[in-house]
Formats: C-alpha cells, structure tokens, sequence
C-alpha cells in the first residue's frame, strides 16, 4: 500500500491546466524539478504513512506561498525555519503563511500538526493575470473552465487519505459558498467547518490576531474530535 507521502507526491506531480485563450495564467510551480524535490521532502518528513487526516481548504496557491514552495500556506521563510526543508527559494514572508504557522506553533509545531492534518485547496493550482494573483471565483469565465478541474483533483484528493465526517474551509464567503456547492454535488464531506482567511485577519484584524488563532485552534480540535470517532 502506498504511503500518504508517495499518493501525495504523485498527485501533485500529474497536476495541469491549460486556460488558452483567456489571458490568464496558469501558477503551476509543480512543473519545477527544483519544487518538486521540496515538496517531496516535505511529505516523506510529515506524512510517510497510510494514516487518514483531517483536510484544510483554502482557496488556491498565490504568487509569494504555495506558488513558490508548492506547499499550502508554506513560504520560503515556514518551508526552512518552522518544517526544516532547506530551499534555496527568495526568503520572503507571506502573511497567510505567518499566521498559518502561528496556529501551528501554538497546536505544538508542524510535527503534531501534520501529523492530523492536511491543507490544500479548491483549486490546486493558482492563477495570475496582468501581474497579480486572481482567484479561481473572481470571474465567472474563469470559474466555470476551472470546474471540470476541480471536481476531479477534488475526487482524487480525497484518496491521499482523507476524513470524510468534517472538513475545514479556510476564506468564508465565495469559497465558502462554491465548496458547499461542490459538496452537495460530489458528496465529499458530511459538514464543512468555516473560517475567516488568514489574509484577513492579518491585513484588517491584526489587533485580534490572537482570538482568530484560537477560532482556529477550537475549529482544529472539534474536527478532529469527531473525524476520529
């Protein structure tokens, strides 16, 4: 049986998508032979098992995190200090990745972590037009050639390894509102738990940094009470 780690790294490995004829580009860091090694890394150090884990949605990799490292809400700066993967990437920090990883550290560092749960996203691969991350929502063009894509990574996400009784979104509003429409449709979850986007709280909730983290802390351990029963 193959590991999490190996399903993993296989899957992110066979991931594309080609938009032509939209302007828009496709952010696709999986194609780097240089990623590619990191994120093997990472999975062989946090998930080099057949356990099942508890998944974190977000919405899709952006330019300055996961668009560079290939990880979920992992810049350079989390990848080498707070996972110990040494990269050679530009060290940058990107404020989702900073709060990310303070839940992290305050749920007992990335070990105890990764060791329950998986982050990820709707859309496994990002998008940027004129310079400037755009997400899989922001246009209606651009979402409805992105679903057959989704519905079927979504699919074959679900066989890494994952609980079905409770899945965390991360970014209420939109992404909230078409997960739970994927949901209905592909029967995934039995509930979604919501949470605000880390590039909220940072950009416009900084000073209640702190209880934002414990939402999410409250939010870990209630679905991992009932995944696990």
């Amino acid at each position: 049986m193959k590991t999490f780690a190996e399903k993993a790294i296989a899957f992110h490995e066979s991931l594309n998508l080609e938009l032509r004829g939209s302007g828009i580009e496709v952010l696709n860091p999986f194609r780097h032979e240089m990623v590619m090694r990191h994120v093997s890394a990472f999975f062989l150090e946090y998930f080099n098992d057949n356990r099942p884990r508890t998944f974190l949605f977000g919405i899709n990799p952006g330019r300055f995190g996961a668009g560079i490292t290939g990880i979920s809400f992992t810049d350079p700066v989390n990848l080498q200090e707070k996972c110990g993967i040494k990269n050679d990437f530009e060290k940058r920090h990107e404020l989702s990745s900073q709060f990310i990883y303070e839940v992290i550290d305050a749920f007992g560092g990335a070990k105890s972590f990764y060791d329950q749960f998986f982050m990820t996203a709707i859309s496994p691969l990002g998008f940027v037009k004129q310079g400037k991350n755009i997400n899989y929502y922001d246009e209606k063009a651009l979402m409805e050639m992105c679903t057959p894509f989704i519905e079927q990574k979504m699919k074959a996400q679900m066989d890494l390894g994952a609980f079905r009784k409770r899945a965390i979104c991360i970014g209420g509003g939109k992404n909230l509102k078409y997960f739970q429409k994927l949901n209905d449709r592909l029967g995934l979850f039995d509930a979604i738990v919501p949470l605000d986007h880390p590039r909220y709280v940072m950009q416009y909730r900084r000073r209640s940094k702190d209880q934002y983290v414990k939402k999410y802390l409250d939010a870990l351990n209630l679905c991992e009470s009932i995944n696990k029963v």
